[in-house]
């Protein structure tokens, strides 16, 4: 039987039981191969409860650079024996089957086609250890020592890595290198070359760090100047506020009086969040919460009430798999439309669409400018695949003579100067009034804020021609944030071609795997990344110097292109689906095998 053979090119696959402590050894797995110049794309697969169901653990090493999810399993590594079945099907004809031989398991519980490679790693555990606590975290640190011997894992690489998790803590870091090389001698005394998957040291990390996008975001807040954070946890974006306070305790406390600058509130629940920043923003601070679609859903009636009285607040949406509580621990891109049109009536809102950590951050900081510019809801659309998977990137860049965007915010010195204020008058042409911020001028400047219809001086009022008025002068704000928001990125095609493909958020790192097999393949596409809605004119520009253009998304509904199609009024017919929907993170193989069909079957049809 063959057998793959790869040097710093597969995916390996860890199949735990969630609460066994085998998170933290996945991770030294992934990055020691990262120390060693090697790129690595983790990804967490774990169950929306607390202790026992299943978790998994996936790695893709590619030296090449590809950090999107491949498809495929080359090994597994199977100590879960409640997934057995399942897990054994996903390993590739040829590949590698890593598991606790303790208990002997019949011929007929393995495939024919896979190698096997077992390591009776309990029963040596309750050898070495009596705390039951520590034979189990001990067994993960005996299996990543195996594997690092048998793949050529540098255990000195290991060995700085506990010394950094662990420092301070002597005892546990002895015991840890103990185990890391109890299992390094059992691979090496007993299961020699077993397997054919070989890391090598390289160089293709470059100085790329490695973070979360939930991490990377709430740094974005920080340096954005969020002062002010209410929430109530939800998963996957619990872990955004929790960072915001770590790194508010660091940069936003006082030197001398140890005051802090920020206010940081979980609330009851969603409804009180989103309430408790819209005061905040009306008040001038800039604030913002984070959750996920249950809690946009709920939300909806004040982001209605910030749009239409003009409020500044963003939110971070970390999308899951819906609707309902649907699949709270799985990736989609499935809030786009309730988003854009969170709340009843005619309100349209912002959504800025970053496709890494450090996008996260940019887009973060760049969400409260746009905020205070245009004085409206920003919604930063991140998914679970970006927030809570640690992914490289570009290092994050901040410059000390950057400004605070906070638009128009009219002066005491202005209000005595007798500029005319009018809190919802258009004075500039591009739909966004003036503001003055409460407390500016003892008699000059207020304005009674409400979610009724007003005239262009605040002033409540029923007559048709003030509420058109208004929801026009609306219609024109959102065509001036079409200039604003971050722009679409372009990449042509190798050759002239008539066929394109649009795509955003965390799809690029699959995509661009894609682009480069399809190119290979002679199938070539102009390729347009959207990073923000409203579409700028050059999206309208890109369809319509292209006869067939594919949308890739991550949800069923293809609300992206309902969005193109309402927005743009595009034929339908020009834009194909390609639609992916799992809760499992997109992969360049699905994305290649879909367009490829495509094309065929439009080479095939009469024209």
């Amino acid at each position: 039987m063959s057998r793959i053979e790869a040097v710093n090119d597969f995916v390996v696959k860890f199949a735990n039981v969630n609460g066994s402590g085998s998170a933290s050894a996945n991770e030294l797995f992934a990055k020691a191969i990262l120390r060693m110049g090697v790129s690595v794309s983790p990804r967490n697969i774990f169950p929306s409860n607390i202790q026992g169901l299943p978790t998994w653990y996936e790695v893709r090493v590619c030296e090449a650079g590809w950090l999107g999810r491949r498809g495929g399993v080359d090994m597994m590594v199977a100590m879960n024996p409640q997934t057995w079945e399942q897990d054994l099907k996903e390993i590739s004809p040829g590949g590698y089957l890593f598991y606790d031989s303790t208990r002997p398991l019949p011929p007929e519980a393995f495939r024919s086609d896979v190698h096997v490679i077992g390591m009776p790693v309990t029963a040596i555990c309750n050898a070495t250890y009596e705390d039951s606590r520590q034979r189990q975290l001990f067994k993960n640190i005996m299996v990543l020592g195996a594997l690092s011997q048998l793949m050529g894992i540098e255990p000195a690489v290991i060995e700085k890595l506990f010394a950094e998790q662990y420092k301070g803590k002597e005892r546990l870091l002895d015991s840890n290198v103990r185990a890391l090389h109890a299992g390094r001698e059992f691979a090496r005394d007993h299961l020699g070359d077993a397997l054919g998957l070989q890391v090598r040291r390289a160089d293709s990390v470059g100085d790329r760090i490695f973070m979360e996008g939930n991490a990377a975001a709430a740094l974005g807040m920080v340096f954005g100047g969020a002062t002010v954070c209410a929430w109530y946890p939800i998963t996957p974006s619990s872990s955004v506020a929790e960072a915001f306070e770590k790194y508010c305790s660091k940069y936003r406390v006082d030197a001398e009086t140890g005051e802090r600058r920020y206010a940081i509130i979980q609330a009851e629940d969603e409804i009180a969040s989103i309430g408790m920043i819209t005061g905040a923003g009306w008040n001038g601070a800039r604030a913002f919460t984070a959750t996920s679609g249950p809690g946009v859903s709920l939300m909806s009636e004040f982001l209605g009430l910030a749009y239409f009285a003009e409020i500044p607040l963003t939110i971070i949406d970390v999308q899951r798999g819906g609707p309902s509580t649907g699949m709270p621990t799985r990736t989609q891109q499935a809030d786009l439309l309730a988003a854009a049109h969170a709340s009843h009536g005619d309100t349209k809102h912002v959504l800025l669409l970053p496709e890494d950590p450090k996008e996260c951050f940019e887009m973060a900081a760049a969400a409260l400018d746009l905020a205070d510019r245009l004085q409206t809801p920003v919604f930063l659309m991140t998914d679970l695949d970006i927030g809570m998977n640690q992914r490289l990137c570009q290092p994050l860049q901040w410059s000390d003579e950057r400004c605070f965007d906070r638009g128009k915010v009219m002066t005491a010195e202005q209000l005595d100067a007798g500029r005319e204020f009018a809190r919802y008058k258009d004075v500039d042409g591009d739909g966004i009034p003036w503001r003055t911020l409460p407390g500016t001028h003892p008699s000059k400047g207020a304005y009674f804020t409400r979610g009724t219809t007003r005239d262009p001086l605040a002033r409540y009022s029923e007559k048709g021609e003030d509420y058109v008025y208004n929801v026009e002068r609306l219609l024109k704000k959102f065509a001036t944030a079409a200039t604003l928001v971050p722009q679409p990125v372009l990449k042509p095609a190798a050759r002239k071609t008539r066929l394109g493909v649009i795509y955003f958020g965390s799809t690029s790192a699959a995509m661009d795997e894609a682009l480069d097999a399809l190119d290979r393949a002679d199938i070539h596409l102009d390729a347009l990344r959207l990073r923000a809605f409203p579409f700028p004119d050059s999206v309208r520009d890109f369809i319509a110097t292209h006869e067939q253009v594919f949308v890739v998304e991550q949800n069923r509904d293809a609300q992206m292109r309902s969005l193109l199609v309402n927005e743009l009024e595009v034929a339908p017919a020009r834009l194909t689906k390609v639609l992916h929907f799992d809760g499992t993170p997109i992969t360049a193989r699905f994305i290649t095998e879909a367009i490829t069909r495509h094309v065929h079957a439009m080479a095939t049809t009469p024209r």
